[in-house]
């Protein structure tokens, strides 16, 4: 048991009302089991609406967040624990903003040298626009395929591959279920390579290969449809390149605590970042737990090196306020 945590009250936030809910909730329960099997002091609350109320009444000492998509993985919830004055892990208001933002994350990653897959923004407003619109008027100026994907959402959730233009507009009406802004961006083919950062320090990577055409939610969350690769199969020098990217994604955007950077690794050995998801996965098919096994961390210890970067950063907080 590491000793910036005991006796300390530790509270799991999970669930929440994002379309994510369902796995957040099976992330929060192997973190609570799993910290609970520990010897220590936790409890899991189902973010709702009366989230704030819960930890309130409960008053924990540290929160990890287990909350994926919506207003759990965007900044707001990390802006309510900071009025709170409650350490919790993972990366502050503005990082977490900004990495759910894919937007935003990709004229940042562009701007710090980092190569992003050609990309447009494509809006809607259903009071002005029709879908077939914006058909004629938005592409890319590169052939099928394409992937069209919400600005705003996770787990690969809206997420559509497009080859001919015939499903360009059912691509577009899906992304658009979850938002009003899309990416309509390059597909590239190549390998794709996942980045587990904890604490500022690369674990390592995984190379996910879906038995479908891309790593979509069904590969994500289904037992069986996706062979992972630890560590990736490329040579010491490319992995070297594609940590060294990642961990330039992670800084780029200001993360703290545990962050995956899913990149592609092209045909031609260019990489590409995708995206950074400050709020990884926690659930038997999660990647950042795959990534420290292989490293030789638990998923305990895991947990306990994002507990305790949340004590000690709260501990600095307090002491730099006092002076």
């Amino acid at each position: 048991m590491k000793e910036e945590l005991i006796d300390r009250k530790i509270a799991v936030l999970a669930g929440g009302l994002s379309s994510e809910r369902e796995i957040s909730l099976k992330s929060g329960m192997a973190v609570f089991n799993a910290l609970k099997d520990g010897g220590y002091n936790v409890w899991l609350i189902d973010a709702d609406l009366e989230v704030a109320l819960k930890l309130s009444s409960l008053q924990p000492d540290v929160v990890l967040t287990a909350l994926h998509g919506g207003w759990g993985e965007n900044g707001s919830i990390q802006g309510m624990l900071e009025v709170m004055g409650i350490a919790y892990t993972g990366s502050g208001v503005l990082a977490s903003a900004l990495a759910m933002d894919k937007v935003m994350c990709k004229y940042l990653f562009s701007r710090a040298g980092l190569s992003v897959p050609e990309f447009e923004i494509v809006a809607f407003d259903a009071m002005r626009d029709s879908i077939e619109a914006i058909c004629r008027k938005t592409r890319l100026a590169v052939p099928f395929p394409w992937i069209i994907k919400p600005a705003e959402e996770g787990s690969s959730v809206g997420v559509s591959i497009v080859k001919h233009e015939a499903d360009y507009a059912r691509a577009l009406r899906e992304a658009f279920n979850y938002g009003s802004k899309a990416i309509l961006e390059k597909f590239i083919k190549g390998k794709e390579i996942q980045i587990g950062i904890v604490n500022g320090t690369v674990l390592g990577g995984v190379e996910v290969r879906p038995s479908g055409e891309f790593y979509d939610y069904k590969s994500k969350y289904t037992s069986g449809m996706t062979n992972y690769i630890l560590p990736p199969e490329v040579s010491h020098e490319t992995y070297d390149k594609i940590a060294a990217i990642s961990k330039s994604a992670y800084d780029c955007l200001g993360c703290k605590g545990a962050a995956r950077v899913d990149t592609i690794l092209s045909e031609d050995n260019q990489v590409y970042v995708l995206e950074v998801n400050t709020v990884p996965g926690m659930t038997e098919t999660s990647l950042l737990p795959k990534i420290a096994e292989s490293s030789g961390m638990s998923f305990l210890s895991l947990l306990e090196q994002m507990l305790t970067d949340a004590a000690i950063r709260k501990n600095a907080q307090l002491a730099a306020a006092a002076l």
